[in-house]
């Protein structure tokens, strides 16, 4: 679904839940969420406000939240706090009888949205000419379900940042090259970590449809989609910089989605649970500068009063599109569901499911 399509079929949130104060908004869900019982499941991102994550089942990334969902057989109205990427997985993971829901249809990702199945299509085109059939498509979870889908149709997996590297070995066994979508940070920093030249990587803007590349074409190994995270890219080598002349025993952790001159110049590097796990792990009294997303930041300050954490970038804002979803909407999906009504459902289409859950597949038996 295109965002102009998306943008369509968002429903203005009705005044009455404007209106109403966050104690009434709380006891509102709290009421609903006993009513439905085990047949409603509320999936959050760790990116998500706590007013809303307060409320959820499980948290998780967007994967390991999708396939809760399908494990939750008899809930019948899945409520994804999240974004249209990952509610779009969810809908591919679960049964006929389940219903996906996203309080707001404009909580979308950049990212996903810097690659569309048109532009990658005319890439894969073009590439093709260039390299023959020597390229193997993979794409990041955080993408559309149309592009997790074009890699299933063509003999190639979705990646985590968890499972990245494990995933890109499996994809150079297959071919000589791999296309990498839809975020050229994560891409890069995964190949160099398993000793591949940033010389055999290039570029390709689908806005110009050209390829980037200061090495032979003939040496390249990894083709880089030219999308980023618009939260990661934020943090900074000045950000970085800042903390060792101000603060030197203050370790720093970065999520792969940041740039490859930031992730070489922290300390450690992870996932959003490999981030979790670090700090649930550290010492008291240890300092940290994290570089991801600001209200897990926020939470994780907040879970770990006795552990010194601060943002990496001191200006940084949450996610804007992970923030539209907020207990207004929530409350108005699940009024809607209380009433029956499948309210800003969302549906792959059938062919685009069995294709994207190839893709998932692949990866998931690699688990």
């Amino acid at each position: 679904m295109s965002i102009m399509e998306i943008f369509k079929k968002q429903t203005a949130l009705p005044e009455h839940f404007r209106t109403m104060s966050e104690e009434e908004l709380c006891d509102y869900v709290t009421e609903i969420k006993a009513e439905l019982g085990t047949k409603l499941y509320m999936p959050g991102h760790h990116y998500q406000k706590d007013e809303v994550i307060q409320f959820c089942d499980d948290r998780g990334d967007s994967l390991q939240l999708a396939q809760a969902a399908e494990r939750r057989k008899e809930a019948k109205w899945i409520v994804f706090c999240g974004v249209h990427f990952m509610a779009e997985t969810a809908d591919i993971l679960t049964e006929d009888h389940q219903h996906v829901i996203l309080p707001d249809l404009r909580a979308g990702c950049s990212m996903a949205d810097m690659a569309d199945i048109h532009q990658t299509e005319r890439a894969w085109e073009k590439l093709n000419d260039y390299f023959g059939d020597t390229i193997l498509p993979i794409t990041y979870v955080n993408s559309t379900a149309e592009i997790k889908a074009f890699c299933g149709k063509r003999g190639g997996a979705t990646v985590t940042s968890s499972n990245a590297a494990k995933m890109v070995k499996w994809a150079l066994d297959k071919k000589e090259r791999l296309l990498f979508l839809p975020d050229q940070h994560l891409g890069r920093n995964t190949a160099y970590d398993l000793g591949i030249a940033l010389e055999e990587m290039a570029v390709w803007d689908p806005i110009s449809e050209t390829l980037l590349t200061e090495g032979p074409i003939n040496q390249i190994r990894i083709i880089l989609w030219k999308g980023h995270c618009s939260v990661h890219e934020k943090f900074t080598m000045d950000n970085i910089e800042t903390i060792r002349t101000e603060e030197p025993d203050r370790r720093i952790i970065v999520h792969p989605e940041c740039t490859w001159e930031v992730v070489q110049a922290a300390d450690y590097k992870g996932s959003t649970k490999a981030i979790i796990d670090a700090i649930d792990n550290a010492k008291p009294e240890s300092k940290w500068a994290i570089g991801t997303e600001m209200n897990l930041v926020n939470r994780l300050i907040k879970e770990y009063p006795d552990r010194s954490i601060i943002s990496l970038n001191p200006n940084m804002c949450p996610c804007l599109t992970m923030n539209r979803i907020d207990l207004p909407h929530l409350a108005w999906s699940l009024g809607e569901i209380r009433k029956q009504h499948i309210h800003h459902k969302i549906k792959v289409k059938d062919e685009t499911a069995y294709m994207a859950k190839k893709a998932l597949d692949r990866m998931l038996v690699r688990a």
